[in-house]
């Protein structure tokens, strides 16, 4: 299906200067290895696939299925960390080869090519777009020059992950081959798609407002130190840390002495860094606190080990889809020891004067449960990934409607 002559990919080009520039024109690994070439091949055989269309089995473009991709030899500029940190925050399961420079010379070491195996339920496009993109970001090269139209690409086949990928601006300027105004084209783009600075800091502002009589940020703050300490935990990490609220308060507390505050926003970690004063900040102190740019959506190794995670406020801001996959980045792939998770209890809307009725208190969220819907979720949660689970009210409890912030701890 594919086959790369090196030889009539320069003839009749010019040449670089010199001998060995010349000679590394014909001689080199393009035959033998995974690159744009096959990026190139994956488009022109697989294109209905790639594009998620399908005229035979049209019912299968959208699920999900147990998928395998093999990758005899795959080049990774950056070594087997690198390769890791691209795929496994996709999903997959990644089983990687290491190949020596050469096996009759041991003491030469590794070379920088692998044979790769991926495994993950998803759907068959992204399964091939994800090798799309990254094959030649992990080779760090491409066949043709890149222009204009190369960004249309990378956002085209991006859509939907590319955005909230831990490493999307290394991504972006490997794909592009480090052309930084092509690069930065393409990352303002994708952060377009984002709340600009000031609308989202304005909703975020008219939820404090509301819930400003009550100080329900800080009670809320306060009950989730409470059950950090309560726990006897000193590593936490705090999913969707915002501007750094919580981080703040837990760095008020010397027994923690591992915070790791992870967000999808640059914009709110650029506050939270702010907020912390963490350039300023006593090195002893800064070395308990480090700050992060992720996803709730993907699988991400940065979070392992932490004894703790809280999740404060988030997951009503998570659609149906995302939320599924939040549920096993934490539980099933992070795996916490404690978990302390709060959100609004719809019921008591009724109380605030200010909020229409049908209305919720934050315009992006996209849920808002009753103290039954939550429990409900919390309880099938802890059944599926071998957690215990109990609730807590947070804020002035009414007694017909309840707390106006409902928290579920779950243990294990």
């Amino acid at each position: 299906m594919l086959e790369v002559d090196p030889v009539a990919l320069v003839r009749g080009r010019r040449g670089a200067s010199g001998e060995g520039g010349a000679l590394e024109q014909y001689v080199n690994d393009r035959p033998y290895v995974a690159s744009s070439f096959m990026s190139v091949a994956l488009s022109r055989l697989f294109g209905s696939a790639l594009a998620g269309r399908s005229q035979g089995r049209p019912e299968l473009v959208e699920r999900e299925l147990p998928l395998v991709a093999h990758v005899s030899v795959l080049p990774c500029r950056g070594g087997e960390s690198f390769l890791r940190r691209l795929l496994e925050p996709l999903g997959y399961r990644v089983t990687a080869t290491p190949h020596a420079l050469d096996e009759t010379v041991p003491e030469w070491g590794q070379s920088r090519y692998f044979t790769v195996t991926i495994e993950g339920h998803k759907r068959v496009s992204e399964l091939l777009t994800h090798l799309y993109v990254l094959i030649p970001v992990l080779d760090d090269d491409k066949h043709y020059w890149v222009t204009e139209d190369e960004v249309e690409k990378l956002l085209r086949h991006g859509e939907g992950w590319l955005a909230a990928h831990p490493e999307r601006e290394l991504i972006t300027r490997r794909y592009l081959r480090h052309q930084k105004s092509l690069a930065r084209e393409a990352l303002e783009q994708l952060l377009g798609e984002e709340l600009s600075a000031p609308e989202e800091r304005a909703r975020d502002e008219a939820e404090a407002a509301l819930e400003a009589r009550l100080s329900l940020n800080e009670q809320r703050l306060r009950a989730v130190v409470a059950e950090l300490q309560a726990g006897g935990v000193t590593r936490v990490v705090d999913l969707g840390c915002g501007e750094g609220k919580l981080l703040k308060a837990l760095l008020q507390e010397r027994r923690f002495t591992d915070i790791l505050g992870m967000d999808v926003s640059w914009r709110s970690l650029d506050i939270a860094s702010e907020r912390l004063d963490l350039e300023r900040m006593p090195e002893l102190q800064r070395e308990r606190v480090k700050l992060i740019h992720g996803s709730l959506m993907y699988r991400d190794q940065r979070l392992a080990g932490y004894e703790a995670a809280t999740v404060i406020e988030v997951v009503e801001h998570l659609d149906p889809p995302r939320l599924a996959a939040f549920e096993r980045v934490l539980f099933e792939f992070a795996r916490p020891e404690r978990v302390v998770l709060t959100t609004p209890n719809a019921e008591f809307n009724v109380r605030f004067e200010n909020l229409p009725a049908g209305r919720f208190r934050h315009a992006d969220h996209r849920f808002e449960w009753t103290r039954a819907q939550f429990e409900a979720w919390a309880q099938g949660l802890a059944s599926r990934f071998g957690y215990s689970v109990r609730f807590g009210p947070v804020g002035p409890v009414d007694e017909e409607v309840g707390a106006p912030t409902q928290m579920a701890v779950f243990s294990r």
